[in-house]
């Protein structure tokens, strides 16, 4: 049967695949328009295979709501040039709409939900085979509370955020929506920082103070011996300030003693109580950093998130948030 330009017209907007790669299905199919969209099927499973090792790091990220449900999710590929095409993106969108629509609390649950004459994931699946890119569904998030609000970044669809309140209010929302995508806090306040984050920081900030204080105790001892401390901080520092005649061997081999020994005694005679002190001091600014309350306002960096919220409403409180990228950070 001869193949059509209304037949591979019609095949192209059922399946999304290119003009050509229909009138081949077409055409193998004698025309039979079901049998056709099998084999483009067929077609993007076995390349969907093919390409299963390769790593999907561009996409297109999502965000939506509807009421006190909101959702976000990414469909990930291989180049920004897929990402960008309106077909792709039209893909997330009906994915994430199915999604909110029937308040899918995980992953698995979306990629299980009807999409045409299969699943989401054979949708996924079909629009690897079209494009020859490896695709994936990542980053899905959902928040609930009694109002939400979403916001994706400049409108790029790289990276959202959906945060979840007590109670409306859309301007104060918004903002902290921006804040979030801006400062990616790991939690609501400190109770929700969990104690393994807690102890890992601690422990950090007291390594780290104890090598500064010994650092300390080592500069102080070189220069009091007349050696520049940046001259003999490592160990290619000193070979090559030793060929550029700014240090003699003497001075090394006497700097090296001086390190060894003054490292060594400062590390056994340390403050203990300063050093959990200024540990402490290290973990509380950790904290405010990473606690989206405590955080400086971007709107306004003389109030913390904290205070305007309750300048905006005494009663306001955020339930939950969000954030997904795709974007090394």
């Amino acid at each position: 049967m001869a193949v059509t330009m209304a037949d591979i017209t019609k095949l192209r907007k059922m399946s999304g695949a290119g003009m050509m790669d229909c009138k081949k299905a077409l055409t193998e199919a004698d025309g039979d328009i079901e049998k056709a969209m099998e084999i483009i099927r067929k077609k993007g499973q076995a390349i969907a295979a093919k390409r299963s090792d390769r790593e999907a790091a561009e996409g297109c990220v999502l965000a939506k709501k509807d009421g006190e449900f909101a959702a976000t999710i990414a469909l990930k590929c291989e180049t920004d040039f897929v990402a960008k095409n309106e077909d792709f993106v039209a893909l997330a969108q009906a994915i994430l709409d199915a999604a909110v629509a029937n308040k899918c609390k995980t992953l698995d649950e979306v990629k299980a939900l009807p999409m045409g004459k299969g699943t989401i994931q054979d949708a996924v699946t079909d629009r690897s085979g079209i494009t020859g890119e490896k695709m994936e569904l990542d980053g899905y998030n959902v928040v609930e509370g009694a109002y939400t609000t979403v916001y994706n970044h400049m409108g790029k669809n790289l990276l959202c955020t959906i945060v979840a309140f007590n109670k409306e209010s859309d301007n104060v929302a918004h903002n902290i929506a921006m804040q979030i995508a801006a400062m990616n806090p790991i939690a609501i306040d400190e109770d929700g920082v969990p104690e393994s984050v807690k102890e890992t920081e601690i422990q950090v900030a007291i390594e780290k103070t104890k090598a500064e204080q010994v650092q300390k105790a080592v500069e102080a001892a070189l220069k009091k011996a007349g050696i520049n401390p940046t001259h003999v901080d490592s160990e290619d520092h000193m070979e090559s300030n030793m060929a550029k005649g700014w240090i003699t061997a003497e001075d090394v081999a006497k700097a090296k003693e001086i390190i060894a020994k003054v490292s060594e005694e400062k590390s056994a005679n340390l403050p203990q109580q300063m050093i959990e002190n200024i540990a402490k001091g290290r973990l509380g600014k950790f904290l405010k950093e990473v606690c989206l309350l405590n955080q400086e306002d971007i709107m306004d960096a003389k109030k913390t998130v904290r205070e305007t919220m309750k300048e905006a409403d005494p009663e306001l409180k955020v339930l939950a948030f969000k954030r997904f990228t795709l974007r090394a950070e």
